[in-house]
């Protein structure tokens, strides 16, 4: 053999080598934790979380052991409380062997955008003073999103990776706290987020490990006690769908109950329709929809599961031109191309599933074969995912790996806006 074809053959090995070597290997599942409540105060508030409401407002929710005022002092400098606002608490009872603690709620503003803001939950000058940063009333804006979150190691490294960017808003399409019917599953799983839900506002809807259904009990109770949003602000009668504006209107974002009722003629999609009327593309560029239940799926978990959803409401999205719609419940990563009614489309929306965030249950690791054609991207790995909405014509979505417990970015795409000139041309 030549010299030459000596080495080349030689290198070629190595190569191959090294690409075996670099393979990810997908992780296993990792222990569910459970947080314990380590505060022997009553009166000291805990499982701290916010959610915007409108677009000067933010909701405040924690719960103490102990009945306690319902205020939260805030204002621009730390230890100076230049405002204060009251609410109210409720309690709620599971089964007769387990009582919530006193989950406060109360709505703070006016509030200045892309400010920093002190604030303290509760009555009393002891107890720990938080921050939080509104969003910009303006682009660019930062969205974190991450669906079936849990409460595992590995839900502590996705949480972790994205505390350490510089995000706005977290959303999240559903499945929370893996409690199923643990009530003090919730506790923890609020104790575990408090460190980040507490300094960025957190919007979620509801997944199917919220539902809880038992004889003689409602669904969702836990759920909507405990993670209230602004749907009466957008003209819902439900916590399970609703909407909410941010950087100035520029993003109307649409968060849908795939475990409430859906069909033409529900209160979901009457709601849906009336919402949709009220978009302007000329002031509100960007528009996504948030579901659970993936419509589009080519992982073998969760097949279909999603599709009556879709034949009610694909259409309403369709003619509102939805950007993007993102979902949950497959415990694995998947981006499609621009879809409507099962065709690629460039007038329909961009699908993505992110159900990986951290679940207990682990990933969903099988897929069908051959792929196909409107799957761009799949991968069953944990992780989340980054939206950067850079202007009103253009926006940077990047899927973050955990990989050996470092954010590797595996998925990125440039996104232009269906209400763009470039768009609308073909539309």
């Amino acid at each position: 053999m030549a010299p030459s074809l000596i080495i080349i053959t030689v290198i070629l090995w190595v190569c191959t080598l090294l690409a075996v070597s670099a393979e990810y290997t997908r992780p296993l599942p990792r222990q569910t934790l459970s947080i314990l409540d380590e505060d022997s105060d009553p009166s000291a508030p805990q499982q701290v979380h916010i959610s915007v409401v409108g677009l000067d407002k933010m909701r405040v929710t924690w719960i103490t052991k102990a009945d306690t005022p319902s205020i939260v002092h805030y204002g621009t400098e730390s230890g100076v409380y230049t405002s204060s606002n009251t609410g109210s608490s409720e309690r709620y009872s599971y089964l007769l062997i387990y009582k919530s603690g006193y989950i406060h709620d109360v709505v703070i503003g006016p509030l200045q955008p892309n400010n920093l803001y002190y604030y303290r939950c509760g009555d009393s000058n002891s107890f720990q003073e938080l921050s939080f940063n509104t969003p910009p009333d303006q682009l660019p804006i930062n969205l974190a999103v991450i669906g079936d979150l849990g409460q595992t190691g590995w839900t502590t490294t996705t949480l972790q990776h994205i505390e350490s960017w510089d995000h706005d808003m977290l959303i999240l399409p559903g499945d929370l706290s893996y409690a199923d019917y643990i009530q003090p599953l919730w506790d923890s799983f609020g104790r575990l987020v408090e460190p980040l839900a507490s300094k960025r506002p957190w919007m979620v809807t509801e997944g199917n490990h919220e539902v809880e259904k038992m004889p003689f009990k409602s669904s969702f109770e836990a759920y909507n006690a405990r993670w209230k949003m602004p749907f009466e602000e957008s003209g819902s009668n439900s916590n399970l769908y609703y909407s909410f504006d941010t950087a100035g209107g520029a993003v109307h974002v649409i968060m849908l109950g795939s475990y409430a009722e859906y069909k033409p003629g529900s209160d979901q999609h009457t709601w849906l329709v009336s919402d949709l009327n009220k978009i302007n593309r000329k002031t509100t560029p960007w528009v996504f929809a948030i579901i659970h239940a993936p419509w589009y799926n080519t992982n073998t978990a969760h097949q279909r599961e999603g599709d009556y959803m879709r034949y009610a409401m694909e259409s309403l999205l369709y003619k509102a031109r939805v950007d993007v719609v993102f979902s949950g419940h497959v415990h694995a990563y998947e981006r499609f191309d621009r879809v409507y009614d099962n065709q690629v489309d460039q007038c329909g929306a961009v699908h993505i599933t992110i159900g990986d965030g951290g679940n207990k249950e682990g990933l969903a690791k099988s897929y069908e074969e051959p792929k196909s054609n409107i799957s761009l991207f799949r991968e069953a790995s944990f992780g989340h995912g980054r939206l950067e909405v850079m202007n009103a014509t253009h926006a940077h979505w990047s899927w973050n790996r955990n990989d050996d417990d470092v954010a590797v970015i595996s998925d990125s795409v440039w996104l232009v806006s269906l209400s763009s000139q470039e768009n609308q041309a073909c539309c």
